[in-house]
């Protein structure tokens, strides 16, 4: 998905657009795994992970894991 595209779709997204590694973690979310697993995955440690996904709550006005994949869905950034 464009910026663009994500900027008509989710206006918080669009005053502090997320970071390509930002998109990668909340693409993970999605899934059924811990941050762990996720730091595991992509070669950083679980504290990285940890950070980036404080960074994406905030970029996108969400305090949950939940809530956060329902934005993603919602936004049109994840299907499953």
């Amino acid at each position: 998905m464009s910026i663009i595209e994500l900027e008509r779709t989710a206006p918080a997204a669009s005053i502090n657009p997320l970071t390509r590694r930002e998109q990668v973690v909340l693409s993970n979310l999605t899934e059924d795994v811990t941050l762990e697993q996720i730091a595991t995955k992509l070669f950083v440690t679980r504290n990285t992970v940890k950070s980036q996904v404080r960074s994406v709550y905030r970029k996108i006005g969400v305090s949950t894991r939940a809530d956060a994949v329902a934005w993603a869905r919602q936004a049109g950034m994840y299907t499953a």
